[in-house]
């Protein structure tokens, strides 16, 4: 259970940090709204997942789930840049997800 929730606070980064951009500084309601309240709860749900896995690896996976999905939302609805070197860099990103996974004793 605790990496589901861990997933779900990893999902929860990439909406808050995508609401962020959104909010042009906080100066726009609703998406600074958005931005701390799913902020509040990404971290109450990785709170909650540390009771059982280690620290190290919830914190990497949390912050790899919001790096890789900004880096997708950000292609997806931004018109970031999408090359080579970006995709081998998330790519490896992913990478160390999954050995940090497979690493875990939780």
């Amino acid at each position: 259970m605790a990496w589901i929730v861990l997933v779900i606070a990893g999902l929860l980064e990439v909406i808050w940090a995508f609401a962020m951009k959104q909010s042009e500084g906080f100066s726009r309601l609703w998406p600074t709204v958005i931005t701390f309240v799913t902020m509040g709860l990404s971290f109450a749900c990785l709170a909650w997942s540390m009771r059982s896995l280690p620290l190290g690896t919830a914190y990497t996976i949390w912050t790899g789930i919001g790096a890789v999905g900004a880096f997708v939302v950000g292609i997806a609805f931004l018109g970031e840049a999408m090359n080579a070197t970006r995709l081998l860099a998330a790519g490896l990103i992913v990478g160390g997800l999954v050995l940090m996974k497979l690493s875990s004793p939780a």
